[in-house]
């Protein structure tokens, strides 16, 4: 049986006992201690328009080593047709995230509940956006969580060719730089997958993230042009 999340207490039962279809929990708000507190914990949000909050620490959980992500020529020379910024428009990010249209979604996971808490985790300093930019307008771009030293990634969009996958390039070597562990891709997708994401059990998942400090990341979020490959 699901265990049910009260709005009295940030905590979850431990994620080893999810369900078979990888869900920990049901209920509770998106307080953002809350949610900063699921992350720690290997848990995120993810629900249906009108269902309640679900809990979920999947088995597989998708993840990127930053030295296995692929840097093809291909991307490589698009890259060079961007300009990057971290944390400038994060607003804009989220919202452009939510709206575009998913082929293998009916509609958005990302509503107003989750925009506000995720834009309020960005003003803690914990929630971040890097952006690809053409002549000074947003093309694309992504957002995600500084969990400790693994950065949960939430969503991408793209207006142009690359735009986002060439944000992500950017991420990984700034994250590199930075001292970062992994990515957490969550959910298994032949997009990451295509860049060197690889599939791991929660098991192995927790046990990594266990053994990153969860302490917040002395460095700045911002731009290191000579990161970009």
């Amino acid at each position: 049986m699901i265990e049910e999340i009260r709005k009295s207490t940030v905590n979850f039962p431990s994620p080893h006992d999810a369900n078979e279809d990888g869900i920990v929990a049901w209920g509770g708000d998106l307080h953002p201690l809350r949610v900063l507190n699921a992350y720690q914990n290997g848990i995120f949000p993810w629900y249906g328009k009108s269902a309640p909050i679900l809990w979920w620490s999947p088995t597989p959980r998708l993840i990127m080593e930053l030295d296995d992500f692929k840097l093809s020529r291909s991307l490589k020379k698009s890259m060079k047709k961007f300009q990057y910024k971290i944390d400038y428009n994060f607003k804009d990010v989220i919202h452009r995230c939510a709206s575009i249209p998913r082929n293998d979604q009916d509609g958005t996971w990302i509503n107003n509940e989750i925009i506000d808490t995720y834009t309020t985790l960005h003003h803690m300093g914990h929630a971040h956006s890097i952006e690809s930019y053409q002549n000074g307008v947003l093309v694309g771009g992504l957002y995600g969580l500084a969990v400790g030293k693994v950065f949960c990634g939430e969503s991408m969009f793209s207006d142009q060719n690359d735009a986002s996958k060439s944000a992500y390039a950017v991420l990984v070597s700034h994250l590199k730089e930075w001292g970062y562990s992994f990515i957490d891709c969550q959910v298994p997708t032949q997009h990451l997958k295509s860049l060197g994401a690889k599939e791991i059990s929660r098991e192995e998942f927790i046990y990594r993230l266990d053994k990153v400090k969860m302490i917040d990341p002395t460095h700045k979020w911002e731009i290191k042009e000579k990161l970009i490959y």
